[in-house]
């Protein structure tokens, strides 16, 4: 049985509701720490899910999730049939590590820095840090980052990755946050999100299979 008319305007009045919620705490989040936020709004839904199709989940190991703000990309990753179980959400903003409990439990929020997310995920989980990662999925705004420590970013969650799992990245620009680095790691980029504002693109890296890497 369908739901009532109103029942269903309700609905669409809370969804609404939600975003415009989100809109603001990103917005906020951003006025007030505007290099590590990044953007004054959540990823849009066609981003997403393209950033959650580039994850691996028939790998073994967690999931791991950095910068995910509000959750949108979150929930892209759980439409996507992930089990939050497999989800470590790494997030700098208390509020938003508040809301993502809520939102998603059964997940692991660690309110921590990405940054530096060998020490932020040893810190957190201990020995089970030591297992190898199936994906790494990024929001963060690399591009307000110097190259060296884009680099260095890109290179400590490769690391952490099982050998040829992805780094998932988007980003608005028209050229990667980190080039390819031959014999190090490769990066490959899906189509441009024309639909999200502002247009994005994913980037995707991998570990070189060169064995001199």
């Amino acid at each position: 049985m369908e739901p009532a008319p109103q029942t269903s305007r309700r609905r669409i009045a809370g969804r609404v509701s939600s975003k415009i919620l989100d809109e603001m705490r990103f917005f906020r989040s951003w006025v007030e720490s505007p290099l590590k936020t990044g953007a004054v709004s959540p990823s849009g839904p066609a981003l997403a899910a393209m950033m959650a199709r580039h994850a691996e989940p028939d790998r073994e190991g967690p999931i791991v999730e950095l910068g995910p703000g509000t959750g949108v990309v979150t929930a892209a990753l759980a439409k996507r049939g992930i089990p939050l179980r497999r989800l470590i959400l790494v997030e700098f903003n208390p509020a938003f590590c508040k809301l993502l409990r809520t939102r998603f439990p059964g997940a692991t929020v660690i309110e921590g820095d990405a940054y530096a997310l060998g020490d932020t995920l040893k810190g957190a989980l201990g020995d089970r840090a030591e297992r190898p990662l199936a994906s790494i999925v990024s929001s963060l705004p690399l591009f307000s980052r110097p190259p060296a420590a884009r680099r260095e970013m890109v290179d400590i969650g490769l690391s952490l990755l099982a050998p040829g799992a992805p780094f998932v990245q988007f980003s608005y620009a028209l050229v990667p946050p980190v080039p390819p680095q031959s014999g190090r790691f490769d990066v490959d980029k899906s189509s441009w999100i024309v639909n999200n504002f502002p247009p994005a693109r994913v980037w995707i890296y991998r570990r070189s299979e060169d064995p001199a890497a």
